[in-house]
């Protein structure tokens, strides 16, 4: 046999594993569709006909490179969050930023504090520069402050991972809490403080913007409340010199043309952006609803999906998911010890969330052996 060029030791020891396996790998494997796609937290609102119609239009532009100073979306996310465009960097989405804060702060054996059971992806890029895990447990379906930052303190570690309002719990914290955690923080400890729904929570949840703090990086994204997660686009907010760091590795042509100018196009319509959260909040209401007329308890969100406790251990609530992508309705749900007795579903349009609650007693029943 011929040998292979080798790993790197970090890879080489690393498991073949993928953070998510997507809906579309679950649909080749059944051979056929799902009829309501409400796992993912994709916005099945979409974007505003507004951005449609500029995307539209520039499609025959598509020849062209991008811009790969991201100097447009630069300008209006700096305008829109009343910051200089030196404290922005424009990345593929917050995984994509993700990746380059794990190389710009972990090193081979570094301690990493996040949550058990939080987003997947933020472990998937620490394991690849090599770092350790701490992960804390939740208290009460929450990310448990005080316990993120005790393992900081005794580990030394030089980032930590807190998402704001949090997935999969939907739960979140007020600004106050934050501001009292940031504040303990050490110096020498970088926070990435994931705000993918923050669009969608109560605005107390989001602690004004300081980019004077240099320990502390504020993700967003157009993934959610803005419809686009199809184009992979987020921003990073943080003090110039973060900024600068940011840029010495980012991947220069990483978002498209077509993306930065989404982007734009997005921020600029604001008052779509109000209306699905409108819709957010009443698809939760809905979604609440199904869960407690099947004798099941939804948890409080602040995001674009309801986690709803089946009443019962990991095992059944695999079951009730399981039963459920039988009947062609695709959802998740946490995996780990505690969080695992829970699914997750996204908001979706109303025939979606129809034939969630048409199909959730027959998948109860078939998870109960009944």
């Amino acid at each position: 046999m011929r040998q292979r060029p080798p790993l790197t030791p970090i890879i080489s020891a690393l498991p073949s594993t993928v953070p998510f396996v997507g809906p579309e790998a679950q649909e080749r494997d059944r051979g056929r569709a799902f009829r309501a796609r409400i796992g993912a937290n994709e916005s099945s609102f979409g974007p505003s006909p507004r951005v449609i119609a500029r995307m539209a239009g520039i499609a025959p532009d598509m020849w062209m490179y991008c811009d790969p100073d991201n100097h447009d979306l630069k300008l209006a996310v700096a305008a829109h969050l009343g910051v200089g465009a030196e404290n922005v960097v424009v990345g593929e989405g917050i995984d994509g930023l993700l990746s380059l804060v794990a190389r710009m702060y972990v090193a081979p054996g570094d301690a990493v504090v996040t949550s058990l059971g939080a987003y997947p992806t933020f472990n998937f890029h620490i394991a690849g520069v090599g770092g350790r895990l701490v992960a804390l447990p939740y208290e009460s379906d929450r990310e448990s402050l005080d316990g993120l930052l005790a393992a900081v303190a005794r580990d030394k570690a030089p980032l930590a991972y807190l998402s704001n309002p949090d997935n999969p719990m939907g739960s979140w914290w007020e600004a106050a809490e934050l501001i009292r955690f940031i504040e303990a923080l050490p110096e020498t400890t970088m926070l990435v403080l994931d705000e993918a729904y923050g669009e969608l929570g109560p605005g107390s949840a989001l602690p004004p913007i300081d980019v004077s703090r240099p320990n502390v990086i504020r993700l967003r994204t157009f993934s959610k409340a803005y419809g686009l997660a199809g184009i992979r686009c987020g921003y990073a907010v943080a003090d110039a010199q973060v900024i600068r760091d940011f840029e010495k590795i980012r991947n220069h042509y990483g978002v498209s043309r077509m993306a930065q100018i989404a982007g734009v196009e997005a921020l600029a319509d604001q008052n779509y952006l109000q209306s699905v959260v409108a819709r957010v909040a009443s698809g939760r209401r809905r979604i609440a609803e199904i869960a407690e007329a099947n004798g099941l308890n939804p948890l409080p969100s602040a995001t674009n999906f309801v986690t709803m406790d089946c009443g019962g251990d990991g095992a059944f609530a695999l079951k009730v998911l399981q039963a459920l992508l039988s009947r062609d309705v695709f959802i998740r749900k946490p995996m780990v010890p505690v969080l695992d007795r829970c699914i997750r579903v996204s908001v979706g349009l109303d025939h979606e969330l129809d034939i969630f609650a048409e199909e959730l007693p027959g998948a109860l029943a078939a998870a109960r052996g009944s």
